[in-house]
């Protein structure tokens, strides 16, 4: 499969629609692939519709990492049970995956990292991770040829990584055999609402009667929630991402400190990323949104590079349509897959940084370079919650962190559409938190 996949990828999953399903999931990245396995394995009746393609958005334009070391501690159990999801379902689906436990290495350049890192590892320490801290000389002694002035490190050996735009349509063709119906190019115009509650959905292709709905649709959430009267204050920020030509190995798995990060990928490249950095589009939702990013904004203001407008097409757009009726085309369909342009300035920063880290190798020569729309929040964790009207669900507002936590939570998801116990605490993600005051910002993730 070439990357990036776009609307040129040939159309793969062409189920057809039934008139009647349980569930119908909204959105193909790995949240929505992930939440319809697991539902169809406790025996309902799946339908997910991606109105471009599997993995075509972020869950295909991430960095591959499955990482535990950083996590939220409300994300961190959830994490914990998705990473031995991976292991099994490499396990069972063996290397289509690209999954290896390769470990997740921070590295300090100032005393404040440190500071940071050893604050974070007591949440390592309740869940029995087997994270550590490393001094200046194990940090370097992990890494062929670097000469960087890092004070220290955090070194999460469980930790792993895979090839997203791999994995997730990998994922998606187990699905399909297990029962889920995949129909891409296929975009939901809005919610069928009765009483209200979930009657069904209308999709360019027709009518699918439901009794229970996921929104799982990343960037587009927003969007489509405010259809129908429901506001969550989600954004997307711009992430940009090169693959490096093969090179010799000097981390066998993914690395970062403040100015870049690395992973080491299965063609024997490296996935090369700003560790912090995005770019961010100013348009109508920013606006309506300014109060609740303001105290994020007020904690590192200067990793953000403000544009004036979003491309058109885009959910952020000043011109894309707010209200559509269900029978005409939706800006869904007017815009497949969202695939900006990469910030190559960015990117050439992260070539410097690595050479002057790893100088023997000199300015890594690029194969390919994107980028991606990461749907975040205010509080940098996503919204897992029934929302107002019965029988819809939300799992979207992933903040960067969806692919690696994708398979644990949508395992959540899927029991709390059928109303059973999940097995965490999920009162960090409420949707209400915005409403009643009880929202706080980014928790002491790293």
């Amino acid at each position: 499969m070439s990357f990036p996949i776009s609307e040129a990828t040939p159309v793969r999953f062409r189920a057809a629609l039934p008139a009647r399903t349980d569930v119908v999931v909204i959105g193909g990245g790995v949240m929505g692939i992930m939440t319809a396995w697991f539902l169809r394995e406790r025996g309902l009746s799946v339908v997910v519709c991606e109105k471009g393609r599997i993995a075509g958005e972020q869950s295909g334009r991430n960095w591959g990492w499955v990482r535990q070391q950083g996590r939220d501690p409300a994300e961190l159990p959830i994490m914990v049970e998705s990473l031995s999801i991976w292991k099994q379902l490499a396990a069972e689906m063996g290397d289509g995956l690209g999954f290896r436990q390769t470990g997740v290495l921070y590295l300090a350049k100032t005393a404040k990292d440190i500071e940071g890192y050893e604050a974070w590892i007591e949440h390592a320490r309740a869940q029995q991770l087997d994270t550590r801290l490393l001094t200046a000389s194990e940090a370097m002694a992990m890494l062929k040829g670097a000469v960087a002035p890092w004070k220290g490190g955090l070194f999460t050996a469980s930790d792993a990584r895979a090839e997203p735009w791999v994995a997730v349509p990998a994922l998606a063709a187990v699905a399909e055999q297990k029962g889920v119906a995949i129909r891409e190019a296929c975009a939901v115009r809005g919610l069928d609402l009765a009483a209200g509650r979930v009657a069904g959905v209308v999709t360019e292709a027709g009518r699918i009667a439901c009794d229970h709905v996921v929104v799982a649709a990343g960037a587009w959430s927003r969007l489509l929630l405010a259809q129908h009267g429901i506001r969550i204050p989600q954004l997307s920020v711009l992430a940009s991402v090169a693959a490096t030509e093969p090179m010799p190995e000097i981390f066998p798995g993914q690395a970062a400190d403040s100015d870049f990060a690395f992973r080491r990928r299965s063609d024997g490249g490296y996935s090369i990323a700003p560790r912090v950095r995005h770019d961010f589009f100013i348009g109508p939702d920013a606006f309506a949104s300014f109060g609740a990013y303001l105290p994020v904004l007020k904690q590192d203001f200067w990793s953000t590079k403000f544009r004036p407008a979003a491309p058109p097409g885009f959910p952020d757009a000043w011109t894309t349509p707010r209200r559509w009726s269900l029978e005409a085309e939706t800006p869904f369909e007017r815009q497949r897959i969202l695939n900006p342009a990469p910030n190559m300035r960015m990117i050439s920063q992260v070539q410097d940084s690595f050479a002057a880290a790893f100088p023997a190798l000199g300015r890594p020569r690029l194969a390919a370079a994107w980028a991606g729309m990461i749907d975040t929040m205010p509080d940098v964790v996503p919204v897992i919650d029934h929302a107002p009207i019965a029988g819809l669900t939300l799992a979207t507002g992933m903040s960067g962190h969806g692919f690696g936590i994708g398979p644990g939570m949508g395992r959540v998801v899927a029991d709390l559409v059928l109303g059973r116990p999940t097995g965490h605490d999920l009162s960090r993600f409420r949707l209400g938190r915005f409403r009643d005051g009880q929202s706080r910002g980014p928790g002491p993730g790293i």
